[in-house]
């Protein structure tokens, strides 16, 4: 986008200027657009996902025109009650992915397998404590940081050795992100990662 005289120009087109016309090619000329005075324009926005757009400020001092957005906090209320209602419905998913094992001993009388039973347990104890995690927040930075919050991942160093890959001894850290709505227990029928060694929260 491009800015000329309190006008935002969001797509290339003929303009008019001191008695001059000139076609739309002339935004592919960054120096004729210098010598006209359009510059690029950009917006700086408030994250979306916490933020509504408030009032702004423009500088057109420099050489690109640059519009800044206030943020207007959205209401946590709102915004946990979102979070609630989507681990309620990411908890439903996953337990759909064993529900037949509950369905097969109802009809057959066959025990439920004990590592299903303990995922089984483990997601509804994971929901209990997300849902007790969220419900205690009343601050957008308290949301952030949960959507957002630090880990160190260890794993073990993978290497080739007679056409053969072998994990570790030596072990590397890296810095993670994790959204704490979407990190749930792994599924027991995935597989397992050779080189994972841990992930915890900093």
């Amino acid at each position: 986008m491009w800015y000329f005289r309190e006008e935002i120009i969001k797509t290339a087109k003929s303009m008019s200027i001191g008695g001059l016309t000139y076609n739309k090619e002339v935004f592919m000329d960054a120096d004729k657009l210098k010598e006209l005075g359009i510059k690029p324009y950009r917006e700086v926005l408030p994250d979306s996902r916490y933020f509504y757009n408030g009032g702004y400020t423009t500088d057109t001092s420099g050489d690109e025109v640059i519009r800044t957005y206030t943020k207007v906090g959205k209401d946590t209320d709102n915004l946990t009650k979102d979070l609630l209602s989507l681990i309620k419905s990411q908890l439903t998913s996953k337990l759909t992915e064993t529900d037949w094992y509950y369905l097969r001993k109802l009809r057959t009388g066959t025990d439920v397998p004990s590592d299903i039973q303990d995922y089984s347990d483990a997601l509804y104890a994971e929901y209990d404590t997300k849902k007790s995690e969220i419900s205690a927040m009343n601050k957008i930075s308290q949301i952030k940081e949960y959507e957002n919050r630090a880990h160190t991942e260890v794993r073990k160093v993978k290497s080739y050795k007679n056409n053969k890959t072998i994990y570790g001894p030596e072990t590397e850290s890296t810095t993670r992100h994790i959204n704490m709505v979407n990190h749930w227990t792994s599924n027991p029928d995935e597989d397992v990662d050779p080189s994972f060694v841990s992930l915890t929260a900093d």
